[in-house]
């Protein structure tokens, strides 16, 4: 069997840069830069803000929105509420707003999916998404995406990407189920008087504001305990803010978007997403992505949903099975329920089901390290594919000096706890080419495709750029040891 090296290389590009805020602490340091703002004359505010807009003029599409948004989040620090110009407030926004370069430091662990829109392209030719971790400053990840095409001959043609990224609108779940939230709240240890008494004022359903509300008058009510309770508090908020949404214009290009960290469990970083384009039972589609929260000290993972790659939906997923990091959805359901590989113990392969896409409480080892290339740790790189023979799993393993290789194995159609097949030697191992980057020796994926009986499969070359390769279905299916 035969890999076939394209030669195609995604690369980092510290050029691609996107406007996020800049916060100042302490507090008093955003009053004292307002209050010099104030003191300008009307003449050198419109000097200063000419200056920054032509200074980044062309790096940024609809800077002006950005910054008067920037405004309103500090706009309470003003100590009057006299009127503003435009000018002074697109100022103030400035001060309080910083260029990011996304993917300065590595564009990696890609994912790839079939893309909604197929129309336009010839026959036999397949358009794709391709998502990326992108690494800046900080070691900061978020997702990134890419456009192309597969065509009849399974030759790969990726789309040249724009020079912007663009940030979204960001809106928290318009309403929350209390059932749901609070069955949450038990898991994560935030039972008790007040949460009780917080809960016992929303409804079944509730919004973001009525949970603040709540909160704050259960405070009020309690306020000899308000230490006892601060811990709560901050736990109940933070799980809310986990669950959001986020939205793009239908005009932003699609290599344009970003999902970048926004609530407090993403503060340090979203890494690795796996998509699945995922069919329900009545022929209904949706894109889902598993991919790991940061936050400086724990790894959280959640999903992601979206139809359209315009409009995301972030959830936190729940439930004692929810631990570790690397799951990966299958891409419908077998015997009626939700299936997912997920790595709880970082060292074994795990499948899991369940009758709520959220919520996942029971799992089972199926495949543990057994050749010396997967000794340290097995895991899977991305969603599997259904197939004739069953159900193909594209794995990792780490074995001497950290080397990171992809392997593959097969489960049975209908008993996917069962494994079927097994690859004996990895089927990529970095070459000379590959083994050089912020992270060396490692090869590593989120996710292929077939097409026309062909592996589409992109990877990750030592934590730092991605590329892609080809593999005949039929060789690797055959080179299958049965277990």
């Amino acid at each position: 069997m035969q890999i076939k090296r394209t030669g195609i290389v995604l690369s980092p590009n510290s050029k691609r840069v996107v406007l996020r805020p800049f916060i100042p602490f302490p507090e008093e340091r955003k009053l004292r830069i307002i209050a010099r703002l104030s003191a300008l004359p009307e003449a050198e505010v419109d000097r200063l803000i000419d200056q920054v807009l032509e200074e980044f003029h062309g790096r940024h599409q609809r800077p002006k929105v950005f910054l008067l948004a920037r405004f309103e989040k500090v706009r309470e620090y003003l100590i009057t509420d006299a009127p503003l110009s435009e000018n002074r407030r697109l100022l103030i926004g400035a001060y309080f707003t910083q260029e990011y370069a996304v993917e300065s430091a590595a564009l990696f662990n890609p994912s790839i999916v079939w893309h909604p829109d197929q129309s336009g392209i010839p026959e036999g030719t397949r358009r794709f998404v391709i998502s990326l971790r992108a690494t800046g400053e900080g070691h900061l990840s978020s997702i990134t995406f890419r456009s192309g095409v597969v065509d009849s001959q399974c030759a790969i043609t990726v789309d040249k990407p724009t020079r912007f990224t663009t940030p979204p609108d960001v809106v928290p779940d318009t309403w929350y189920k209390k059932a749901l939230f609070v069955r949450k709240l038990n898991e994560l240890g935030m039972a008790g008087l007040f949460t009780n008494h917080v809960m016992g004022r929303l409804e079944d359903d509730f919004s973001l504001e009525q949970l603040v509300a709540a909160l704050q008058l259960t405070v009020r009510e309690n306020r000899t305990r308000h230490h006892e309770f601060e811990a709560v508090f901050d736990g109940i908020v933070t799980l809310a803010k986990s669950n959001y949404e986020i939205v793009y214009l239908p005009d932003t290009k699609l290599s344009e978007r970003l999902i970048f960290p926004y609530s407090p469990t993403e503060s340090a970083g979203i890494e690795d997403a796996r998509f699945v384009r995922f069919q329900e039972e009545d022929g209904a589609v949706l894109y889902y992505a598993t991919y790991s929260a940061y936050d400086g000290k724990v790894v959280l993972p959640q999903l992601l949903e979206t139809k359209d790659f315009l409009r995301f939906k972030m959830h936190t997923l729940n439930g004692p099975a929810i631990a570790n990091k690397g799951f990966a959805l299958f891409p419908r359901r077998i015997n009626g329920r939700y299936t997912m590989l997920s790595r709880q113990d970082g060292e074994n392969l795990f499948l899991m089901s369940s009758d709520n896409l959220y919520f996942w409480h029971s799992t089972q080892v199926i495949v543990k390290p057994t050749f010396p290339w997967e000794y340290v740790q097995v895991g899977n790189c991305g969603s599997p594919i259904e197939t004739e023979a069953g159900w193909l799993v594209l794995s990792h393993g780490v074995g001497p000096m950290r080397k990171y290789c992809i392997g593959a194995f097969v489960l049975d159609h209908d008993d996917p706890t069962r494994v079927v097949g097994r690859l004996r030697s990895p089927l990529v191992t970095p070459d000379e080419n590959e083994r050089e980057g912020y992270v060396p020796n490692v090869v590593y994926s989120c996710g292929a495709v077939v097409h026309n009986d062909t592996l589409i499969l992109p990877y990750a070359m030592s934590d730092y750029a991605s590329t892609f390769a080809t593999v005949d279905m039929a060789e690797l299916l055959a080179a299958m040891e049965p277990v």
